[in-house]
């Protein structure tokens, strides 16, 4: 049991893994801070494009989640009268 325990290997171990999550966060943390920046170069035309993208991109993700909802419902209410 006890020679397989090797805190210091494990710890080292650990240490880089969450290296490189820190440095993988990092990246996309400035990547995102790089989008906004270009973002808000657009254009007043641009930028309402790409609002009305993202509006229509939510508004299509509610439907799917409704359906899934409905079908839920149904599924239910059938399960519940047998």
């Amino acid at each position: 049991m006890l020679k397989d325990f090797h805190p210091f290997r494990d710890m080292k171990e650990s240490a880089k893994a969450q290296h490189e999550v820190d440095k993988a966060n990092f990246k996309a943390a400035k990547m995102q801070s790089k989008a906004v920046w270009e973002e808000a170069k657009l254009s007043p035309k641009a930028r309402q494009e790409m609002m009305q993208r993202e509006r229509e991109e939510q508004i299509k993700d509610a439907n799917e989640r409704i359906s899934e909802a409905q079908e839920r419902i149904a599924a239910a209410e059938k399960a519940r009268k047998e």
